[in-house]
């Protein structure tokens, strides 16, 4: 399976260079979404990171600020790229 690799990738567009990376065994396609946290707590989504990780699991982490999201699929190509973002 091929994955998307891109460290910012907003709205359609990679403010990097847009590259490929391939799956080796143990990996998944990620994509990390990174929002910022209001003062009334609603997420404001800032940007994504599309990557090739290992040993990946969904997960959602808070803090006071941010939070982010992590993504992982390995059923079709490309499938890391952000929907609607």
């Amino acid at each position: 399976v091929t994955c998307y690799k891109c460290q910012k990738y907003h709205l359609g567009l990679c403010y990097d260079i847009m590259k490929i990376c391939i799956l080796k065994d143990q990996q998944s396609c990620a994509v990390e979404n990174y929002y910022f946290l209001t003062k009334k707590g609603r997420s404001l989504y800032y940007y994504s990171r599309l990557s090739c990780v290992s040993n990946c699991e969904d997960i959602n982490l808070l803090s006071f600020e941010k939070r982010t999201e992590l993504i992982c699929c390995k059923h079709a190509n490309y499938c890391n790229l952000p929907e609607g973002v």
